[in-house]
């Protein structure tokens, strides 16, 4: 229905975010969007990002939906009240639960 919509926050969606906030950020979305889906990083970024934009929650009928992911996440993002560090710090303390939870590839 929604072409520009996924059910969880999709890599392509995170370089558009590096507008949307201050120069802490920029820096981030610049870092995470410079690796390859399904790095650390990127699967960091997007859970947190899921969690910002409440991704679990959406439902493909909603008015959400209809924006569609990048929309969403940049209203999120902008509408975010804490700094660009709390923000980074979200970003870091999900990456290490990613870390934690890694499990090892085939030896």
């Amino acid at each position: 229905m929604y072409p520009q919509s996924e059910i969880l926050f999709p890599y392509r969606a995170i370089r558009p975010l590096g507008r949307e906030r201050g120069a802490d950020w920029q820096e981030l979305v610049s870092q995470v969007a410079s690796q390859r889906d399904g790095n650390e990083d990127t699967l960091a970024f997007s859970l947190m990002m899921i969690r910002l934009c409440d991704c679990l929650n959406c439902d493909q009928s909603s008015y959400k939906a209809s924006l569609g992911c990048v929309t969403c996440a940049q209203r999120v993002v902008g509408a975010q009240t804490g700094s660009d560090l709390k923000l980074r710090q979200s970003f870091e303390q999900t990456r290490q639960e990613i870390r934690l939870r890694q499990i090892p590839g085939p030896s």
